[in-house]
């Protein structure tokens, strides 16, 4: 049986960033309520999307879906992401408790006082339940599991507080690169979502794809990669994330609307040895929710070792694209990449200094993923 829904706010947005790229847009509106999301993170109640069912599922097959389609995607986290520690005000004086008990920046609280928390708020009401109190803080630190005790200080303001910035949940717009309607999986972004202040890849605990419309564009320059912005309706899941990942998010598609009725036949997947530098093409939407295709070619292909999600470098040589986004842009992660009829990878960066390139990742790398991230894989 599938957990009830649990309301839960929305803070903050999503990015990925690399030593040379940028890769995803961390500006958008979102539509049904409409409130900006911001960084500093306006607390917006959304139905919590339901976990998927943990049982065995379908082999991803060998063939799949090109889609290309700009989707919402909001994450919640697995626990409460630290992303910085403060000082706080108290009529005693400056005190950080945060810093003193030993968290740091990139751990994640999942439990206090053996009480699982996944929100801040879950977070704040136990600090007020318990004012003054010295609390047990079980914390993920990369791989390993830390204990700390930790006492929250009476600020100047009144509050029990341990001056700590927290974030659980995360938003964004993105591209879905393929869909697999044998097992009913879907990929996108090719990377992963990662928190914008620590670079910590965000631990996740439910997930989803919302329907999505391209606005407009910001085109790129030198120096200021581009970005697409997005209206995305809040009433209606796409389909639920099991995996956040190095090579993607991976989840189960429960409405096939992103998928074309026309021209929604399979490809297959290209393996290592299969692609050569030289022209290919990219699905990507970058106006309203139409896929276009567009021609770019793929100039280094890096050995195996070379990056997670950084395994070639193409260049877009479509004069239509170039004109409309000045080339890749944050947003467009996850567009495919095909090449001799065959699904090769998937855009994950853009060079900063030099928009019309950018990396990508080998599409047999998101396949792997994908199946071996998959809730019931052995």
């Amino acid at each position: 049986m599938k957990p009830k829904r649990k309301s839960r706010p929305w803070h903050g947005l999503f990015g990925a960033a690399g030593a040379a790229a940028l890769c995803l847009l961390l500006t958008l509106a979102l539509s049904g309520d409409r409130a900006q999301a911001a960084a500093a993170g306006a607390a917006l109640e959304l139905a919590r999307p339901e976990a998927v069912a943990a049982s065995a599922q379908a082999q991803v097959g060998s063939q799949v879906i090109p889609l290309g389609r700009a989707v919402g995607i909001k994450l919640f986290s697995d626990g409460v992401l630290v992303v910085g520690l403060s000082s706080l005000d108290t009529p005693e004086g400056p005190a950080s408790p945060g810093r003193t008990c030993g968290l740091k920046a990139g751990d994640v609280i999942t439990h206090l006082d053996g009480g699982e928390v996944d929100t801040i708020e879950e977070v704040q009401d136990h600090l007020a339940q318990h004012p003054g109190e010295r609390v047990t803080l079980q914390v993920q630190r990369g791989k390993e599991s830390v204990q700390l005790t930790a006492q929250a200080v009476k600020t100047t303001a009144g509050v029990y507080q341990l001056g700590v910035w927290l974030r659980d949940s995360m938003a964004g717009i993105g591209t879905v690169t393929f869909y697999d309607p044998s097992s009913g999986v879907f990929a996108a972004l090719g990377h992963g979502i990662n928190d914008v202040d620590t670079a910590r890849l965000m631990p996740l605990e439910t997930g989803s794809i919302l329907g999505a419309t391209v606005s407009d564009v910001k085109k790129g320059a030198a120096g200021a990669p581009g970005e697409l912005h997005g209206d995305f309706d809040l009433t209606a899941d796409l389909g639920d994330l099991y995996a956040n990942t190095e090579q993607g998010i991976f989840g189960y598609l429960e409405d096939e609307t992103l998928v074309p009725e026309e021209g929604a036949s399979p490809v297959p997947v290209a393996q290592r040895g299969e692609v050569q530098t030289g022209k290919a093409t990219i699905l990507s939407n970058i106006a309203g929710d139409a896929v276009e295709e567009y021609e770019v070619e793929i100039t280094h292909l890096y050995p195996e070792s070379a990056g997670e999600s950084r395994n070639l470098m193409l260049q877009v040589t479509d004069p239509r694209l170039l004109e409309a986004t000045g080339g890749i842009v944050q947003g467009m992660s996850g567009s495919p990449i095909l090449q001799n009829g065959k699904l090769v990878g998937a855009v994950t960066h853009v060079l900063v200094n030099d928009p019309t390139r950018g990396y990508g990742i080998l599409a047999e790398n998101m396949i792997k993923t994908a199946q071996s991230c998959q809730p019931g894989a052995a």
